[in-house]
């Protein structure tokens, strides 16, 4: 059973924003830092950034300033809104914990495209 459930992804211009969702089907969510990937084609997939069970955030330095993660646990929902969107952030993007020694089974994540 897939645990994580992304949405929100499509097409966007350069400098166009999208808002990503990230949806955990067990009650578990709260008790684990959680961390959004993505991966382009012929890459590996990367870390983009993270937030702790408290609420602190990380960022690579590719997004940093431009992405923001959040998370609702109450929803058990985690969030990427990105802003200034580039053609490089074109990727799949996924959802798991932070902690790769924790980490679930993928999702089928959801696709990002920066095109103009």
């Amino acid at each position: 059973q897939v645990q994580f459930v992304e949405s929100g992804g499509g097409l966007a211009q350069p400098g166009g924003s999208l808002r990503l969702s990230c949806r955990d089907s067990k009650n578990t969510f709260s008790f684990y830092d959680m961390a959004w990937y993505r991966q382009a084609p012929g890459k590996q997939r990367e870390l983009v950034a993270s937030v702790s069970t408290g609420s602190k955030t990380n960022y690579a330095d590719s997004v940093k300033g431009r992405f923001t993660i959040s998370r609702d646990n109450a929803k058990n929902m985690a969030y990427l809104q990105m802003n200034s969107l580039k053609p490089e952030d074109t990727a799949v993007y996924y959802c798991n914990r932070r902690n790769s020694v924790l980490w679930l089974s993928w999702g089928q994540g959801t696709q990002v495209t920066v095109s103009s």
